[in-house]
Protein backbone atom coordinates (compact mmCIF):
# COMPACT_ATOMS: atom_id res chain seq x y z
CA UNK A 1 0.00 0.00 0.00
CA UNK A 2 1.41 3.57 -1.06
CA UNK A 3 2.04 6.27 1.57
CA UNK A 4 0.31 9.26 1.07
CA UNK A 5 2.55 12.06 0.49
CA UNK A 6 3.12 14.71 2.71
CA UNK A 7 5.13 17.35 -0.01
CA UNK A 8 3.04 19.35 -0.63
CA UNK A 9 2.17 20.16 3.33
CA UNK A 10 6.08 20.77 3.04
CA UNK A 11 6.34 24.68 3.06
CA UNK A 12 3.27 24.40 5.72
CA UNK A 13 6.53 23.43 8.34
CA UNK A 14 8.01 27.07 8.47
CA UNK A 15 4.76 29.10 8.98
CA UNK A 16 4.08 26.58 11.67
CA UNK A 17 7.73 26.77 13.71
CA UNK A 18 7.15 31.09 13.31
CA UNK A 19 4.15 31.11 14.73
CA UNK A 20 4.90 28.89 17.52
CA UNK A 21 8.73 30.89 17.82
CA UNK A 22 6.50 33.81 18.14
CA UNK A 23 4.07 32.55 20.74
CA UNK A 24 7.16 31.30 22.62
CA UNK A 25 8.85 34.69 22.61
CA UNK A 26 5.58 36.64 23.59
CA UNK A 27 4.96 33.96 26.99
CA UNK A 28 8.71 34.32 27.28
CA UNK A 29 8.32 38.31 27.44
CA UNK A 30 11.03 38.95 25.75
CA UNK A 31 10.10 41.69 23.75
CA UNK A 32 7.25 44.21 25.35
CA UNK A 33 4.27 42.63 24.53
CA UNK A 34 2.51 46.11 23.28
CA UNK A 35 5.49 45.86 20.84
CA UNK A 36 4.98 42.48 19.87
CA UNK A 37 1.20 40.91 20.52
CA UNK A 38 0.15 37.22 20.18
CA UNK A 39 0.04 36.07 17.04
CA UNK A 40 -3.85 35.43 17.39
CA UNK A 41 -4.49 39.18 17.99
CA UNK A 42 -3.02 40.03 14.90
CA UNK A 43 -4.49 37.25 12.92
CA UNK A 44 -7.63 38.65 14.08
CA UNK A 45 -7.10 42.24 13.53
CA UNK A 46 -6.02 41.06 9.66
CA UNK A 47 -9.33 39.29 9.45
CA UNK A 48 -11.41 42.02 10.52
CA UNK A 49 -9.59 44.53 8.78
CA UNK A 50 -9.85 42.67 5.54
CA UNK A 51 -13.36 41.79 5.61
CA UNK A 52 -14.97 45.16 6.59
CA UNK A 53 -12.41 47.40 7.44
CA UNK A 54 -9.80 49.75 6.18
CA UNK A 55 -7.04 47.50 5.66
CA UNK A 56 -9.03 46.16 2.29
CA UNK A 57 -9.52 48.90 0.77
CA UNK A 58 -5.25 49.89 1.40
CA UNK A 59 -4.78 46.18 0.23
CA UNK A 60 -6.60 47.00 -2.77
CA UNK A 61 -4.92 50.49 -3.34
CA UNK A 62 -1.44 48.97 -3.30
CA UNK A 63 -2.53 46.37 -5.56
CA UNK A 64 -3.61 48.91 -7.87
CA UNK A 65 -0.81 51.00 -8.02
CA UNK A 66 1.68 48.18 -8.17
CA UNK A 67 -0.17 46.65 -11.26
CA UNK A 68 0.09 49.89 -13.07
CA UNK A 69 3.75 50.50 -12.79
CA UNK A 70 4.50 47.04 -13.53
CA UNK A 71 2.46 47.07 -16.29
CA UNK A 72 3.87 50.57 -17.82
CA UNK A 73 7.43 49.19 -16.83
CA UNK A 74 7.11 46.53 -18.97
CA UNK A 75 5.32 48.03 -21.91
CA UNK A 76 8.62 50.41 -22.03
CA UNK A 77 11.37 48.37 -20.72
CA UNK A 78 10.99 44.83 -22.94
CA UNK A 79 10.48 46.83 -26.80
CA UNK A 80 13.27 48.94 -25.14
CA UNK A 81 15.14 45.52 -24.08
CA UNK A 82 14.87 43.85 -27.16
CA UNK A 83 16.40 46.36 -29.10
CA UNK A 84 19.22 47.17 -26.88
CA UNK A 85 20.15 43.50 -26.98
CA UNK A 86 20.28 42.87 -30.48
CA UNK A 87 22.63 46.03 -30.83
CA UNK A 88 25.35 44.85 -28.37
CA UNK A 89 27.99 47.57 -28.78
CA UNK A 90 24.43 49.91 -28.55
CA UNK A 91 23.93 48.51 -24.97
CA UNK A 92 27.78 48.69 -23.63
CA UNK A 93 27.57 52.49 -24.60
CA UNK A 94 24.23 52.98 -22.32
CA UNK A 95 25.47 50.01 -19.56
CA UNK A 96 27.11 52.21 -16.94
CA UNK A 97 23.89 54.73 -17.15
CA UNK A 98 21.58 51.92 -16.83
CA UNK A 99 23.41 50.03 -13.94
CA UNK A 100 24.04 53.78 -12.10
CA UNK A 101 20.25 54.00 -11.93
CA UNK A 102 19.42 50.75 -11.74
CA UNK A 103 21.88 50.94 -8.54
CA UNK A 104 20.47 53.94 -6.63
CA UNK A 105 18.14 53.74 -4.45
CA UNK A 106 14.75 54.62 -5.13
CA UNK A 107 13.83 56.54 -2.04
CA UNK A 108 16.52 58.82 -3.59
CA UNK A 109 14.72 59.86 -6.52
CA UNK A 110 11.69 60.92 -4.49
CA UNK A 111 12.59 64.87 -4.57
CA UNK A 112 12.63 64.51 -8.52
CA UNK A 113 9.54 62.87 -8.71
CA UNK A 114 7.78 64.91 -5.89
CA UNK A 115 8.86 67.69 -8.20
CA UNK A 116 8.39 66.40 -11.95
CA UNK A 117 4.58 65.09 -10.69
CA UNK A 118 3.78 66.69 -7.20
CA UNK A 119 2.24 65.06 -4.06
CA UNK A 120 -0.38 62.37 -5.89
CA UNK A 121 -0.81 58.57 -7.26
CA UNK A 122 1.29 59.93 -9.99
CA UNK A 123 4.52 60.06 -8.07
CA UNK A 124 3.89 56.57 -6.59
CA UNK A 125 3.44 54.96 -9.53
CA UNK A 126 5.94 56.66 -11.95
CA UNK A 127 8.83 55.71 -9.37
CA UNK A 128 7.66 52.48 -8.96
CA UNK A 129 7.69 51.96 -12.78
CA UNK A 130 11.11 53.98 -13.18
CA UNK A 131 12.67 51.30 -10.68
CA UNK A 132 10.85 48.58 -12.03
CA UNK A 133 11.48 49.42 -15.49
CA UNK A 134 15.51 49.06 -15.16
CA UNK A 135 15.53 46.04 -13.80
CA UNK A 136 13.09 44.37 -16.36
CA UNK A 137 15.40 46.13 -19.37
CA UNK A 138 18.51 44.68 -17.81
CA UNK A 139 16.89 41.26 -17.94
CA UNK A 140 15.65 41.57 -21.01
CA UNK A 141 18.56 43.29 -22.69
CA UNK A 142 21.03 40.29 -21.27
CA UNK A 143 18.25 37.38 -22.09
CA UNK A 144 18.31 38.62 -25.77
CA UNK A 145 22.48 39.11 -26.17
CA UNK A 146 23.04 35.42 -24.01
CA UNK A 147 20.27 33.86 -26.82
CA UNK A 148 21.34 30.72 -28.50
CA UNK A 149 23.31 31.94 -31.78
CA UNK A 150 22.33 28.45 -33.67
CA UNK A 151 19.01 29.21 -33.68
CA UNK A 152 19.98 32.99 -35.16
CA UNK A 153 22.32 31.09 -37.73
CA UNK A 154 19.21 29.02 -38.57
CA UNK A 155 17.07 31.81 -39.27
CA UNK A 156 19.18 33.89 -41.07
CA UNK A 157 20.02 30.76 -42.97
CA UNK A 158 16.18 30.08 -43.97
CA UNK A 159 16.09 34.18 -45.15
CA UNK A 160 14.17 35.57 -42.05
CA UNK A 161 14.17 39.40 -42.01
CA UNK A 162 15.64 41.14 -39.58
CA UNK A 163 12.77 41.79 -37.67
CA UNK A 164 11.31 38.60 -38.10
CA UNK A 165 14.45 37.70 -36.08
CA UNK A 166 13.98 40.07 -33.84
CA UNK A 167 10.23 39.28 -32.49
CA UNK A 168 10.20 35.57 -33.07
CA UNK A 169 13.56 34.20 -31.99
CA UNK A 170 15.26 36.83 -29.82
CA UNK A 171 11.75 37.80 -28.21
CA UNK A 172 11.23 34.05 -27.69
CA UNK A 173 14.53 32.98 -26.16
CA UNK A 174 14.77 36.02 -24.00
CA UNK A 175 11.61 35.44 -22.66
CA UNK A 176 13.57 33.09 -19.70
CA UNK A 177 15.60 35.93 -18.53
CA UNK A 178 12.06 38.45 -19.27
CA UNK A 179 10.22 36.58 -16.72
CA UNK A 180 12.88 36.61 -13.94
CA UNK A 181 13.01 40.70 -15.00
CA UNK A 182 9.43 40.68 -14.69
CA UNK A 183 9.33 38.78 -11.08
CA UNK A 184 11.91 40.78 -9.54
CA UNK A 185 10.37 44.02 -11.08
CA UNK A 186 7.38 43.45 -9.29
CA UNK A 187 8.64 42.80 -6.04
CA UNK A 188 10.67 45.99 -6.58
CA UNK A 189 7.49 47.72 -7.75
CA UNK A 190 5.69 46.50 -4.14
CA UNK A 191 8.92 48.19 -2.71
CA UNK A 192 8.52 51.51 -3.97
CA UNK A 193 5.25 51.53 -3.58
CA UNK A 194 4.58 50.69 0.20
CA UNK A 195 7.37 52.70 0.90
CA UNK A 196 6.06 55.97 -1.21
CA UNK A 197 2.86 55.45 0.35
CA UNK A 198 4.86 56.14 4.35
CA UNK A 199 6.26 59.19 3.22
CA UNK A 200 4.31 60.65 0.03
CA UNK A 201 1.34 62.28 1.19
CA UNK A 202 -0.63 59.05 0.91
CA UNK A 203 -4.39 58.96 2.55
CA UNK A 204 -4.38 54.81 1.73
CA UNK A 205 -2.55 51.39 0.71
CA UNK A 206 -0.60 49.54 2.64
CA UNK A 207 2.54 51.73 3.60
CA UNK A 208 0.01 54.25 5.02
CA UNK A 209 -1.95 51.99 7.27
CA UNK A 210 1.70 50.66 8.66
CA UNK A 211 2.99 54.38 9.39
CA UNK A 212 -0.82 55.06 10.77
CA UNK A 213 -0.71 52.02 13.11
CA UNK A 214 2.81 52.62 14.57
CA UNK A 215 2.20 56.26 15.21
CA UNK A 216 -0.97 55.11 17.14
CA UNK A 217 0.44 52.25 18.84
CA UNK A 218 -2.10 49.91 16.97
CA UNK A 219 0.61 46.87 17.25
CA UNK A 220 -1.74 44.55 15.72
CA UNK A 221 -3.23 46.48 13.20
CA UNK A 222 0.37 47.51 12.02
CA UNK A 223 1.12 43.54 11.48
CA UNK A 224 -1.55 42.58 10.34
CA UNK A 225 -0.50 45.37 7.46
CA UNK A 226 2.96 44.07 6.86
CA UNK A 227 1.64 40.63 6.82
CA UNK A 228 -0.88 41.87 4.20
CA UNK A 229 2.32 43.57 2.11
CA UNK A 230 4.07 40.52 2.49
CA UNK A 231 1.11 37.72 1.15
CA UNK A 232 0.81 40.70 -1.32
CA UNK A 233 4.45 40.13 -2.56
CA UNK A 234 4.42 36.52 -2.10
CA UNK A 235 1.09 36.51 -4.67
CA UNK A 236 2.58 38.43 -6.98
CA UNK A 237 6.08 36.57 -7.45
CA UNK A 238 4.05 32.89 -8.00
CA UNK A 239 1.59 34.63 -10.20
CA UNK A 240 4.76 35.50 -12.73
CA UNK A 241 6.66 32.27 -11.59
CA UNK A 242 3.15 30.47 -12.59
CA UNK A 243 3.02 32.71 -15.84
CA UNK A 244 6.72 31.23 -16.65
CA UNK A 245 6.07 27.56 -16.07
CA UNK A 246 2.74 28.16 -18.21
CA UNK A 247 4.65 29.66 -21.31
CA UNK A 248 8.04 28.85 -21.00
CA UNK A 249 7.66 25.33 -20.50
CA UNK A 250 10.49 24.77 -22.88
CA UNK A 251 13.44 26.47 -21.28
CA UNK A 252 16.87 24.71 -22.16
CA UNK A 253 15.78 22.34 -24.21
Amino acid sequence: MKMPSFEPLRPIIGVIALVLLWYWVVWMRLVDPVLLPPPVDTFKAMWTGMTGGKLGLDFVRTVERTVYATAIAAVIAIPLGIVLGSAEKMYRSLEFVIDFFRSTPASALFPLFLVLFGVGNKTKISVAAFGAALVILFNVAYGVMNARKTRLLAAKVMGASRLRILFDVMLRESLPQTFVGLRNGVSLALVIVVVAEMFIGSTDGLGNRVFEAQQMFEMPDMYAAIFAAGALGYGLNLLFLTMERRFVHWSGK
